[in-house]
């Protein structure tokens, strides 16, 4: 946000501190003049509109992008943005070609009533019967691929095998999808399996206003016992910001009406639902809560109440790593009985565990399904995930820092360089605020700082920045923006990849304040809240 009066000041005045001709030491001159013409090259680029304009939105790859030399130079800093986005489609269209989207679900139905409903006195005689029989009755595998054939056209491919109680069957499935304008899609598809005969089916998405869309599916299904057509239409409208309705409505093979409203905040999503069809009429209303946590922990609990008579469920998920999410939902119903649901989520994997535990409301049954998965949890997340996580971690910053070695060695040398030219520099800065009474920065330090007892096998990983932070010192303030201090003048990144935080011990008025703040956080001296309390 810096304005071009500013950019000239703080140009000028980095000129003046590198400048070659103030340094008569040949070494000194040597560095002094690769440090000036790196700020006269980012002086070049932030003072004219243009490359500012990439330079804030994307970076140094921004400026190296394939294709900016057809670009005119007398374009607005709103249409080089979108001449950038061009060529960045363009490009991501050719990968796209080359790439598919492959997603799939693989579910395991497991039978463990015999540990509830155990006929002890029937199973006296058998041997091995001591032991309760825990059975995988059903499975279900389905997978998919996308195939991009234009920047408009995909075609999608998809297959399902099915068992229980050994039987089962499968199909498979081709959609071809064309975006037909910015506002809709269609998508026909094709079918067979050796359960249900040849399926042709037509899906149409529309956006009516910019609040409102409607989705409409129809399909043929040709079995032995005739054609039966089927249409499903959803309607649905942005009530507010974070409120959706929908309106549904089916007709074919279970036909029904249905409706229902969900919000979804940053902290809950909720959702509230009634429908009235054959065989099924139900009421639904469910809650999550979402934690403003690391692992993006989440709560549930749902409330679904019909014909079929009434289910109540409660669970959590939360995320074991970067692309793996782990939830447990408890199911109590009648007639259902007690079921845990365990979900596994894998980038575009997704692996579901229903275990069925009893037909009846025991409450011992309910008590294992709550605490079972808790307990197996907590312990599999101490002794084996988070070491593994840990040693995953290790190892990309070992990667990284393998990688960055030179460049860090090189920035490394470019800080200490700047520190030395800095020194006469900062001699007179500190002599006129000594004189004023104002600011001096008696000590600083930047990197990774142990504080937490359970940390304190790592290692301290700072550099002393006290001559650099004295140079930005003017009129008694210092004042640094929200971005990474790795890259002011005298700098560098002593821990790459790892959090860092900025300690400054700083005397203003004869009195000693202290201030310890975040990497990328704006940082804004003196303030009377910083105050070292000597009374004590």
């Amino acid at each position: 946000q810096a304005s071009q009066e500013e950019l000239k000041a703080a140009y000028r005045r980095l000129c003046m501190l590198y400048h070659p001709d103030k340094h008569r030491d040949p070494e000194l001159k040597t560095q002094a003049e690769r440090l000036f013409n790196l700020v006269h090259q980012a002086y070049e680029v932030l003072s004219d509109p243009q490359t500012r304009a990439i330079y804030d939105i994307y970076g140094r790859r921004g400026l190296e992008m394939e294709g900016w030399e057809v670009v005119e130079r007398k374009r607005t800093a709103a249409e080089i943005r979108e001449e950038f986005e061009r060529l960045q489609r363009e490009r991501e269209e050719r990968r796209l070609q080359q790439r598919t989207n492959p997603k799939g679900t693989i579910s395991v139905g497991i039978d463990a009533t015999d540990l509830f409903d155990r006929y002890d006195e029937e199973y006296e005689d058998v041997p091995g019967s001591s032991f309760p029989q825990i059975e995988i009755n059903k499975m279900h595998i389905s997978q998919s691929i996308e195939a991009p054939l234009t920047s408009t056209d995909t075609a999608i491919l998809s297959g399902n095998l099915s068992t229980q109680n050994g039987n089962g069957g499968g199909s498979i499935n081709l959609a071809l999808r064309r975006v037909t304008s910015a506002k809709g899609w269609a998508e026909l598809e094709f079918g067979a399996g050796d359960l249900h005969g040849p399926l042709f089916g037509l899906k149409i998405f529309r956006n009516l206003t910019p609040r409102c869309f409607i989705t409409t599916n129809c399909a043929l299904q040709f079995s032995s016992r005739g054609v039966r057509p089927g249409l499903t239409t959803v309607l649905a409208r942005n009530l507010d910001k974070n409120t959706m309705g929908y309106l549904q409505w089916r007709w074919g093979i279970q036909s029904a009406m249905n409706t229902s409203i969900v919000r979804d905040t940053k902290t809950s999503h909720f959702t509230v639902a009634m429908q009235l069809g054959i065989p099924h009429s139900f009421m639904m209303v469910s809650y999550q809560h979402k934690f403003q946590d690391e692992d993006q922990t989440r709560v549930k609990g749902s409330l679904k109440v019909g014909f079929f008579g009434t289910i109540v469920e409660y669970g959590a998920e939360r995320k074991i790593s970067r692309h793996s999410v782990l939830g447990a939902t408890v199911s109590v119903g009648v007639p259902q009985g007690v079921s845990l649901k365990i979900k596994l989520n894998r980038a575009s994997q997704t692996y579901f565990f229903p275990v069925h535990l009893t037909d009846q409301l025991l409450p011992s049954a309910v008590f294992y399904a709550t605490v079972g998965p808790l307990v197996v949890y907590f312990a599999m997340h101490r002794l084996v995930i988070k070491p593994y996580l840990r040693a995953q971690k290790e190892r990309e910053l070992e990667k990284q820092r393998e990688s960055t070695a030179s460049d860090i060695l090189q920035k490394k040398q470019e800080a200490e360089a700047a520190v030395r030219l800095m020194q006469e520099s900062v001699r007179r800065i500190i002599e006129a605020e000594e004189a004023r009474m104002g600011l001096i920065v008696v000590n600083a330090w930047y990197g990774k700082f142990v504080n937490d007892n359970s940390r304190k096998n790592e290692k301290v990983k700072v550099i002393d920045v006290t001559v650099p932070l004295q140079c930005l010192v003017k009129d008694s303030k210092l004042i640094l923006t929200e971005a990474s201090k790795a890259g002011l003048p005298g700098f560098y990144d002593p821990c790459v990849g790892e959090e860092k935080s900025l300690k400054v011990l700083y005397q203003f008025r004869g009195v000693l304040h202290q201030v310890m703040s975040a990497d990328n956080e704006a940082l804004r001296i003196p303030k009377q809240s910083h105050r070292i309390d000597t009374d004590g």
